[in-house]
C-alpha cells in the first residue's frame, strides 16, 4: 500500500513537473515572440511606422506654382499676378457634406444655382477629389470663412495666385489668356501633369500656351500639423516653389494702344516691324476681348457673344487670316519684273479704262480708274496704281518667276516660327496648280495674279515683312517678338548689310550664292536682289505714290522730314464684279458690308533715314486710299516720337553686352 502510494505521488510530480515545463516554455516562446515582435516593429521597422505615423500626424499640401510674368519692351507688367482666394473641400473628409454646404451656403449667400453646380460637380468626382466651392472670394468672404472655421471641418480656405492682364484687350491676341487646366492638357503637357493642383490654370492661347514650359513656375509645399479629426494644430514647415520665367517682348505699349484706337469699331490688322532688327513694335488684331473674363470661368452668355460676333474677336488676323494683297503686291511685281529683265523703267502701256478693257480669251481686265491713265511707264504705274500697266507687266514676267521674288521677300511662309497658329498663305506657281487643283495654269490668272487677286493669300504680317526687307534696301531680316539681349545692334546689322551688298557685285555665282546664304545657319542679312537699283526704283516709286500729286495715297501725306513716309495702297476685292455692278459705280457705303473690299496700306519711314515699317489692313474698308493710308499718317507720328525713348534702351542693352 505505502509502495503504491509512494509511485503515485510520484507520477503526480513527474506530472507537474512537466505540465510547470510545458506552461514555462509555452511562456518562454510567448515572451520571446513578444520581444521579438516589438524588436521587429520598433528597430527593423521604425522608419516605415515612424513615417505612417507622421502621415496619420503630417500633411502636405501642393500649392499653385506662380506665373512668370510678361514685360513690354520698357519693362511694363502686360500679363502679372494677383492673389486670388478660393474655397475647397474634400467630400471624404467630411462627415455631413449636405450640412457643410447648407452652413457655407449661409455664411456667403451662395445662390441655389452656385450649390447645384457643386452638387453636380461632386456627382462626376471622386469622393477624394477637390471640389472648388468658390474660385474668386472677396476678402471680407475669405475673412468670414475663416472665421466660423472651427465649425466647418473638412474646408479649406486657399489663397492661390491668379492672372491678371492689365491692358485687356490690348494685348489679347499676342499673349492669349489662361483657363482651368483640361484633361487634354494634362494628356498633352507633361510639366502641366506634373504641377497640376485643383484650380491650376494654364495658357490657351498665344504666348501663355506656347510658352507654359518657362512661365508656369514650380509648386510652394506647405506641411502642417493635425489633429486626430483632421484639423491643422501649426505649420512645421514651408517650401517656397520657383515663379515662373519672365519673358520681355518687343512690342511698345503705347503703339500697341495707340493701333487699338486706330481699330476702334473695325475689323483689321495694323503691325510695326523695325527694319533692321525684325523687332516688332506692334502686332494688334480687331476686334479683341477682355483675357481677364476667362480667368474664373467665363458665363455662356458672353462667351456665345464673342464667338458669334461677326467680325471675329477670337482670331488672330494678324498672322492666322488670309488676305488677296490687292495692289501692296505690285512694288514686288515691279521689282521682280526688273529683276529678271522683262521690262525697263521706261517701258510704257496704255491704259483705257473702263470702255476699252484688255480682253483675253474671253475675259475682259479693267483698271480701277473708269476713264483709264493713258500712257503710262513704271514709276507712275506705281504711283498712280494702274492695274492695266500690271497686267502686261505680269504678263511678260510669268507666275513662277513671281513666285520667287515674293517669297524671297517673305510671302508664303510664317514669320515669327512656332509662337502663333500662323497661316502660309500661298503664292501660286504652275506647279502648284497642277499639283494641288490638277489643271494648268491660265494666262488670265497671270494677269490678276498681278495686281494681287486670284489664288495668291497673304497675312498682314508677311506684307509687313516683304515692305521693311524692301525699306532696308532689299536685306533679309529675322522677325522677334521676343526680346533678345544678345540680339545684335543696329549697326552691326547695317555693316553685314554692306558686306552683302559688296559681295553682291560679283554677279557671276548670284544664284548659287544666294542659296548658300538661305541654307546656312549663320545670321547673315543677305541681299534679295541682283541689282540694287531696282530696289531704290521701287522704293522712289512708293515715295511719290505718297508724296506727290495723283499718287493714291497722297492726301495722307506728311510734308515734315522728321515724320515722312512713303507707301503703297491696296484694294481687294472680296467677290467678282458684275459688268452691272461696274456700271453701277456705287459708294462704299451703298454696298452691303461682307461685299465691300478690303483695304491695306503698305508704308515705311522715316523716308530720308527708313526705320519702321508698316501695314494697316482694315476689312470691308473699301479703299485703301480712303480708309487705310489715313491711319498711316497718324501711325508714324507716335511711332518716330517713340523711337528716342526706343533708342534709350538700346543703347543701355549694347553697353551692358
Amino acid at each position: 500500500m505505502l509502495s503504491e502510494g509512494i509511485g503515485s505521488n510520484i507520477k503526480k510530480s513527474n506530472l507537474i513537473t512537466r505540465r510547470m515545463f510545458i506552461a514555462s516554455t509555452a511562456k518562454a516562446v510567448v515572451f520571446f515572440g513578444i520581444i521579438s515582435r516589438l524588436f521587429y516593429l520598433q528597430v527593423e521597422k521604425n522608419k516605415k511606422y515612424l513615417t505612417l505615423s507622421d502621415k496619420n500626424r503630417i500633411r502636405e499640401n501642393r500649392l499653385h506654382p506662380t506665373r512668370g510674368e510678361f514685360k513690354d519692351y520698357f519693362d511694363n507688367i502686360i500679363a502679372g499676378n494677383l492673389d486670388v482666394y478660393e474655397l475647397h473641400v474634400i467630400p471624404e473628409q467630411v462627415e455631413d457634406f449636405r450640412v457643410l454646404i447648407t452652413r457655407v451656403k449661409q455664411i456667403l449667400d451662395l445662390t441655389d444655382k452656385d450649390i447645384d453646380n457643386v452638387y453636380k460637380v461632386k456627382n462626376k468626382q471622386k469622393p477624394w477629389e477637390t471640389i472648388i466651392i468658390s474660385d474668386n472670394l472677396t476678402w471680407d468672404e475669405f475673412t468670414k470663412i475663416n472665421y466660423y472655421l472651427y465649425d466647418l471641418p473638412g474646408l479649406k480656405p486657399v489663397i492661390t495666385v491668379g492672372r491678371n492682364y492689365p491692358y485687356k484687350e490690348v494685348y489679347t491676341h499676342i499673349l492669349g489668356y489662361v483657363s482651368e487646366v483640361s484633361k487634354d492638357d494634362l494628356q498633352k503637357n507633361e510639366t502641366i501633369k506634373k504641377r497640376n493642383v485643383p484650380g491650376l490654370r494654364v495658357g490657351k492661347t498665344g504666348l501663355e500656351k506656347m510658352l507654359e514650359n518657362e512661365i508656369i513656375g514650380t509648386n510652394s509645399v506647405q506641411r502642417f500639423e493635425v489633429n486626430a479629426y483632421g484639423k491643422r494644430i501649426n505649420q512645421i514647415d514651408y517650401e517656397n516653389g520657383q515663379q515662373g520665367k519672365t519673358i520681355k517682348l518687343t512690342i511698345d505699349s503705347e503703339v500697341q494702344i495707340f493701333t487699338k484706337e486706330l481699330l476702334k469699331d473695325k475689323a483689321g490688322s495694323i503691325s510695326v516691324m523695325d527694319i533692321y532688327t525684325g523687332d516688332i513694335i506692334a502686332m494688334n488684331s480687331s476686334p479683341s476681348f477682355d483675357p481677364n473674363l476667362f480667368l474664373y470661368g467665363i458665363s455662356p452668355e458672353i462667351w456665345k457673344k464673342i464667338k458669334n460676333d461677326p467680325l471675329k474677336p477670337l482670331l488672330n488676323k494678324t498672322v492666322s487670316g488670309l488676305y488677296s494683297p490687292g495692289s501692296t503686291i505690285k512694288p514686288i511685281v515691279a521689282l521682280s519684273a526688273l529683276e529678271n529683265d522683262v521690262i525697263t523703267t521706261n517701258f510704257k502701256v496704255n491704259c483705257r479704262g473702263h470702255k476699252n478693257p484688255l480682253e483675253m480669251h474671253g475675259g475682259k481686265y479693267h483698271c480701277w480708274k473708269k476713264e483709264g491713265h493713258g500712257y503710262m511707264n513704271l514709276k507712275n504705274a506705281i504711283k498712280q496704281s494702274c492695274d492695266t500697266y500690271f497686267y502686261e507687266a505680269a504678263r511678260l514676267l510669268g507666275v513662277d518667276r513671281l513666285n520667287l521674288t515674293a517669297k524671297k521677300f517673305g510671302l508664303g511662309e510664317v514669320v515669327l516660327g512656332n509662337y502663333f497658329n500662323e497661316k502660309k498663305g500661298l503664292v501660286p506657281s504652275t506647279k502648284w496648280k497642277k499639283k494641288v487643283i490638277g489643271q494648268n495654269w491660265y494666262l488670265g490668272e497671270t494677269l490678276i495674279n498681278g495686281i494681287g487677286q486670284g489664288y495668291i493669300q497673304t497675312t498682314p504680317l508677311q506684307l509687313c515683312l516683304m515692305t521693311a526687307q524692301l525699306a532696308n534696301g532689299g536685306h533679309k531680316i529675322y522677325p522677334k517678338i521676343i526680346f533678345d539681349k544678345k540680339s545684335e545692334s543696329v549697326e552691326s546689322i547695317m555693316d553685314k548689310m554692306k558686306l552683302s551688298e559688296q559681295a553682291n557685285k560679283d554677279e557671276t555665282n548670284f544664284i548659287e550664292r544666294t542659296e548658300k546664304e538661305f541654307d546656312s545657319n549663320k545670321k547673315t542679312y543677305p541681299t534679295l536682289y541682283r541689282n540694287k537699283e531696282n530696289v531704290k526704283f521701287v522704293l522712289d516709286a512708293m515715295f511719290r505714290s505718297t508724296n506727290e500729286v495723283y499718287g493714291t495715297s497722297y492726301s495722307s501725306r506728311i510734308e515734315d522730314p522728321k515724320y515722312q513716309f512713303a507707301g503703297k495702297t491696296g484694294t481687294a476685292q472680296v467677290k467678282r464684279i458684275t459688268e452691272k455692278e461696274r456700271e453701277l459705280d456705287l459708294k462704299t457705303s451703298q454696298i452691303p458690308y461682307k461685299q465691300r473690299d478690303h483695304a491695306w496700306y503698305i508704308a515705311f519711314g522715316p523716308y530720308n533715314n527708313p526705320r519702321y515699317a508698316v501695314s494697316i489692313l482694315v476689312e470691308h474698308g473699301g479703299s485703301g486710299s480712303s480708309a487705310a493710308a489715313p491711319m498711316a499718317k497718324k501711325l508714324f507720328k507716335i511711332i518716330i516720337d517713340r523711337h528716342e525713348e526706343r533708342e534709350k534702351i538700346n543703347n543701355k542693352n549694347s553697353t551692358n553686352i
